[in-house]
């Protein structure tokens, strides 16, 4: 089966989508009002996870558009990335780290996407030259890795993946290359049908420069036999994969089901490394858990799990930098910048004033 074909074969139309789940006139009219704003694509494989009988199914409310994205609360931007431009599709906001966005494309369009300003939209953002990326890492010596990112890179031809892995390789300071991608849980048959993605990544991926994935399952029940198999071939490739979840209302913000999918995860060879706030992007805000809550949940899974499952951090990728969310102690809660823009604020400890409805750091 052919990448091209897995991805003309997505649901992108309320019409469409009505085949699959019934969709009453009204939902039908909200709908179009929202893919009108942000577009719908929904991978076959996706959408066959989702129980039609369960309106409050965790993957249709991720997948699925839905009438309170009209609310346009938030903003678009929400951790700067404009400001760490340095060529269009590549950023550097943290001194060993380069971002590049290879593509606004996934198989899947996550109605939570905290970069909805660009993906199934707008290419202005996307990377015209590779090989002028490859040439400012160069020059930055800085960097020990690079993250390719977009939307989702691994919806790349093969060839094309090949070829930034090629130039990258020739880059004596990189340390490891990792791959942001929600293809293992939306469209694992990408992996699993192609012979040469997997030969490319085991010929690049070696004992002193290791390729690692870095995908986001976010419920239990996007562990499937299919996704499971996926994995496992990409550890046979000598691919390393760790895992960032996004806390979720109404998907995953309850520590029976989160303590549930790190241990799967650990089961299954994914190493659990982030489980992030979500972002006030517009159009998504009702998503968002209180921190308050959030840690509270975090903190009870955490206390379900062994030491593999609870190595992940509980962060808010911000504009000043990805800061921990530590503890609360009476009133105040506790953070920590375990990255930051602003060399003066790497690894400083502090504390804020909390209140309830706080779901930002913005909101302290």
């Amino acid at each position: 089966m052919s990448l091209d074909y897995m991805l003309d074969q997505t649901i992108d139309t309320v019409e469409e989508l009505d085949r699959y789940i019934k969709l009453s006139k009204e939902e039908k009219k909200s709908l179009k009002k929202v893919i009108a704003k942000h577009p719908m694509s929904i991978s076959r494989y996706y959408l066959s996870l989702i129980n039609k009988d369960d309106p409050n199914d965790p993957i249709r409310r991720m997948i699925i558009p839905s009438v309170e994205e009209l609310d346009p609360s938030g903003y678009y931007d929400t951790s700067g990335e404009a400001d760490n431009t340095k060529m269009i599709g590549l950023q550097h906001k943290y001194p060993q780290t380069a971002l590049i966005l290879s593509t606004n494309k996934c198989a899947a369009y996550c109605r939570y996407c905290f970069r909805k300003r660009m993906v199934g939209l707008s290419g202005r953002e996307i990377i015209q030259n590779f090989s002028d990326a490859a040439d400012y890492i160069k020059k930055h010596k800085e960097i020990s890795n690079v993250l390719i990112s977009g939307g989702d890179p691994l919806t790349l031809p093969t060839e094309i993946i090949r070829k930034f892995l090629e130039m990258l390789s020739e880059i004596d300071h990189l340390y490891f290359i990792r791959f942001g991608t929600k293809i293992p849980v939306t469209l694992p048959e990408r992996i699993s049908t192609d012979d040469e993605l997997l030969s490319v990544f085991k010929e690049f991926s070696v004992p002193n420069r290791r390729i690692y994935i870095v995908t986001q399952f976010n419920h239990p029940n996007e562990i499937t036999e299919e996704s499971i198999s996926a994995i496992d071939l990409l550890l046979r490739s000598n691919v390393l994969v760790n895992n960032q979840s996004v806390l979720l209302k109404g998907v995953n913000d309850n520590p029976e089901v989160l303590a549930e999918l790190m241990k799967r995860l650990v089961s299954i060879g994914v190493s659990p490394y982030y489980v992030f706030q979500c972002r006030p992007v517009k159009r998504v805000t009702h998503f968002q858990v209180p921190l308050i809550k959030g840690y509270r949940i975090i903190r009870e899974t955490k206390n379900r799990l062994d030491g593999f499952g609870k190595r992940f951090r509980y962060v808010m990728s911000h504009k000043t930098g990805k800061i921990e969310i530590v503890g609360t102690i009476n009133d105040d809660m506790y953070f920590k910048y375990h990255q930051a823009k602003d060399p003066n604020d790497r690894g400083k400890f502090f504390k804020k004033k909390i209140t309830k409805d706080a779901r930002w750091f913005d909101d302290l």
